[in-house]
């Protein structure tokens, strides 16, 4: 018995996942599973329709083609489309011009419609014609003229190879698939920089030594293996652990100053024997603006020494007369 083979069936769904909009309701405007037919009704005999048990004597589609006879199975070999109406942000489509893009597709002899025998098909619902790959026929019988008939090479369903990128082109075409995004360019250590660095002839692959080189320095003693986790005396290894005892040291020092007054005092003890030129070369450079903005804020609120000074001996005692001017 003449069966519907899994190829056709996965296009089948395909254009009724887009183009039954109504799905579960028979709409006129759109495609409806009825609407899409692979093996042909039982008095159907002959034809890509029918399988190896429902062929005829000099069938066309087992005789004409290598293709044909080699790959005549149970399987039927074509796919009926029905009349279906969209509208998407790029325009209006339906069965004729979607039958007139196939077409035009099979003329140009893209890789996707290598499979395909024939196309019956009405351009304008007046006229039935026929794309023939092998040039034997032009033309088809009235009922093409709200229908769509698309035979493939049966031997293209014997091999069950994916027929649906032509139909995905389409839809992504009229815009009810989106495009696929385009993958990234794939990084070669031979890519020249985009950048000047310096050197015209530097490449990603040189970046990448450098880096390997730092890394290894960072990682691990001079002379040392590049294994495993920091290796002991590498700059790495110091700088965690200083990272490491740094919060104990500052718990450390702020518990000593909150106990013992007199620590404060070493401090201040230590500072007064330094000359300001020693101060000033232990601040950092990134403190010493701040420490230079805190004294003139300082200064600018407390009146100077002498001018406390000069105002205490200019003022008259309690009780004083004052002279004549």
């Amino acid at each position: 018995m003449t069966q519907a083979p899994a190829n056709l069936m996965t296009v089948r769904s395909l254009l009724l996942e887009y183009l039954d909009v109504h799905p579960g309701t028979t709409v006129d405007s759109d495609l409806d599973p009825a609407e899409v037919g692979i093996v042909g009704d039982p008095s159907h005999k002959g034809g890509y329709h029918c399988g190896s048990d429902r062929v005829v004597t000099n069938d066309y589609s087992v005789v004409e083609s290598p293709r044909d006879r080699s790959g005549l199975t149970i399987y039927a070999s074509a796919l009926d489309v029905g009349w279906f109406e969209i509208r998407t942000a790029s325009g209006l489509h339906n069965l004729r011009t979607f039958s007139t893009w196939c077409v035009t597709q099979c003329r140009a002899n893209t890789a996707d419609t290598a499979d395909l025998r024939e196309i019956i098909y009405s351009p304008d619902g007046k006229t039935v014609r026929r794309w023939d790959r092998l040039g034997k026929r032009t033309t088809g019988d009235s009922s093409h003229l709200w229908h769509t008939h698309f035979s493939y090479f049966r031997d293209a369903t014997k091999a069950n190879r994916d027929l649906r990128p032509l139909y995905t082109r389409y839809l992504t075409d009229i815009g009810l698939i989106a495009p696929p995004t385009p993958p990234e360019a794939e990084m070669q250590q031979s890519d020249k920089l985009l950048h000047d660095t310096g050197w015209s002839g530097r490449t990603v692959g040189h970046v990448f030594a450098d880096l390997q080189n730092l890394r290894n320095w960072f990682w691990t003693p001079i002379g040392g293996e590049t294994v495993g986790p920091p290796a002991d005396g590498s700059p790495a290894q110091l700088l965690a652990a200083m990272a490491k005892s740094y919060p104990d040291l500052v718990a450390k020092v702020n518990d000593l100053v909150g106990r013992d007054p007199t620590a404060q005092a070493i401090v201040e003890g230590v500072l007064a024997g330094l000359s300001p030129e020693e101060i000033a070369a232990a601040i950092p450079p990134t403190v010493a603006q701040q420490v230079v903005d805190e004294l003139a804020a300082r200064l600018a609120a407390a009146p100077s020494a002498t001018a406390r000074t000069a105002e205490s001996s200019t003022a008259a005692p309690a009780g004083a007369v004052p002279p004549p001017r």
